[in-house]
């Protein structure tokens, strides 16, 4: 079963040259022009991933990340796009994106960035078996995803997930920013680099509840995690 793409660009020359060279790879690529229309495409294709320009007719690419995250938080989303700007790529993953591609750009990183995450997606990295880790006041259970404290319970992403696996791995201990990076996404890039600083908030606001848990920043280095 081919993979199935949901790709959303309003520059009809552009648009019809990715969709031809990813169809020529093996994938299933419905392509939509305007904003208006993605969400009833995105129920009727069910994608494996969605490629968003952020710039469309009706409703932009932020805010149908937003939706599709409404619906499913799984589904890996990349932001396509000529918006540049610090404040668009930190935006973008606070809208539910999982890697950003500036425009123009090759179509073997575009491939390459697509074949990523949806490895990513399917690898299974939790150790069998139901493993739970104490986190001060909070237990972490690893298969299910799950950070509960008390009689509450968050359910994670995977790449949060991973993260707080990585950080409890090397608690006490000063983690080389670059360390974090290639072991979440693959590599230290610029746009990664800003999506990891978004994690590293939603994790520091998951334990408001025990402050003796802290994410400490060592300016220029990385982290310490301490309990």
């Amino acid at each position: 079963m081919s993979i199935r793409i949901l790709y959303v660009e309003d520059e009809l020359f552009l648009g019809k040259i990715v969709k031809e060279t990813l169809e020529g790879r093996g994938f299933e690529v419905a392509m939509e022009t305007d904003g208006a229309k993605v969400m009833p495409a995105f129920f009727q294709l069910q994608p494996d991933i969605c490629v968003l320009d952020i710039m469309l007719p009706n409703r932009n690419g932020f805010e149908l990340a937003e939706d599709i995250r409404k619906l499913n938080s799984d589904v890996p989303i990349i932001f396509l796009t000529a918006k540049t700007q610090t404040e668009d790529v930190v935006k973008g993953f606070k809208t539910g994106g999982n890697d950003y591609i500036r425009k123009p750009f090759s179509m073997e990183e575009l491939i390459v960035r697509i074949e990523h995450l949806l490895r990513v997606k399917k690898e299974e990295t939790f150790t069998p078996g139901g493993e739970t880790l104490s986190l001060g006041s909070y237990s972490f259970h690893l298969n299910k995803q799950i950070l509960s404290i008390k009689n509450e319970e968050r359910k994670l992403s995977y790449r949060e997930s991973e993260l707080l696996k990585f950080l409890f791995q090397h608690r006490n201990t000063i983690i080389d920013r670059k360390d974090v990076l290639n072991h979440i996404w693959g590599n230290d890039s610029f746009f990664n680099s800003r999506n990891l600083d978004v994690y590293i908030t939603k994790l520091r606001s998951y334990f408001k509840e025990d402050a003796s848990l802290e994410i400490i920043t060592i300016k220029g280095v990385g982290y310490r995690f301490t309990f």
